[in-house]
């Protein structure tokens, strides 16, 4: 059995969905920021060779791209496929091959226990329905299979930008829940429930240490990151807005800098690495 169409309703959120992830150098920001996260997650879901792996969110293959490396069968679906082109050039380099699908994380168009491990690498946690993108997770992983995510935690770097953007950000969809929860234990053991064993979660962190000081980091979002665009669109109307948006997130990153050896700014980004087996 595979899930339902989504409804025609959803189709102008998803289209806005895709439309924002295309804008700015999300590649950049996975290969620039974070890019030690796909082969910890990949580590994490103890992927090895001749399995069938599907990376939900994949963008350019932050975990597809190293799981493929080990020898796995992989699959990488994403809302977004003007992010596969990144994606196909990075695994040329690295000389593997990857299955591109665009996807819904949502509605995922494989059927019921398809995969050996289904993972997600700070992705599908944008979706904007928890448990519907849960179930979906569970669904296409075999019985017994792995289940890999990492995700931004609410009171870490990331949920603190998007609290700070929240104020001057277009509303969020009816129904949709904050992307940080999906950093929050209880939040996650409530959309598994009991269909999961061998549940763990793990709190840990990333230092982003692009830029040289607060300004040049927050030009650096405005310039490459989706959800900083779309929140700096939505405000572009009204000029004393951003001026507004500008000194709040500059404040934002001049709390939270630390200064690295080099006397740069670094930024440590917190977020939950969770895995469980499907019963």
């Amino acid at each position: 059995m595979t899930s339902t169409v989504e409804p025609t309703a959803d189709r102008a959120l998803k289209a806005k969905h895709r439309a924002m992830w295309a804008s700015g150098d999300y590649p950049a920001v996975a290969a620039e920021l974070i890019p030690a996260l796909g082969p910890e997650l990949v580590r994490a879901s103890g992927i090895r060779a001749g399995q069938r792996v599907l990376d939900v969110a994949a963008g350019s293959g932050n975990a597809a791209i190293p799981a493929a490396v080990l020898g796995a069968h992989v699959t990488a679906s994403d809302l977004t496929p003007e992010l596969f082109e990144a994606g196909r050039r990075i695994a040329a380099e690295r000389g593997v091959e990857v299955e591109w699908v665009e996807a819904d994380a949502e509605a995922l168009p494989f059927p019921d226990g398809s995969f050996d491990v289904v993972t997600s690498c700070v992705g599908a946690m944008f979706a904007p329905r928890h448990q519907t993108v849960a179930d979906e997770l569970i669904r296409v992983t075999k019985r017994g299979g792995t289940i890999g995510l990492i995700n931004w935690t609410p009171g870490g770097f990331i949920g603190t930008l998007f609290a700070t953007m929240k104020p001057y950000a277009p509303p969020p969809p009816p129904g949709a829940s904050p992307p940080p929860l999906w950093g929050d234990e209880q939040h996650v053991r409530e959309l598994f429930g009991d269909r999961v064993t061998a549940l763990e979660m793990r709190r840990r962190t990333v230092v982003m240490d692009r830029c040289a000081d607060p300004t040049e980091f927050r030009e650096y979002w405005k310039r490459t990151y989706g959800p900083t665009i779309a929140t700096y669109r939505f405000a572009s109307s009204r000029p004393e807005r951003v001026d507004e948006l500008d000194r709040d997130f500059l404040r934002f990153l001049t709390e939270w800098q630390q200064v690295d050896a080099a006397g740069r700014a670094a930024y440590e980004a917190e977020y939950l690495l969770v895995t469980a087996r499907k019963r």
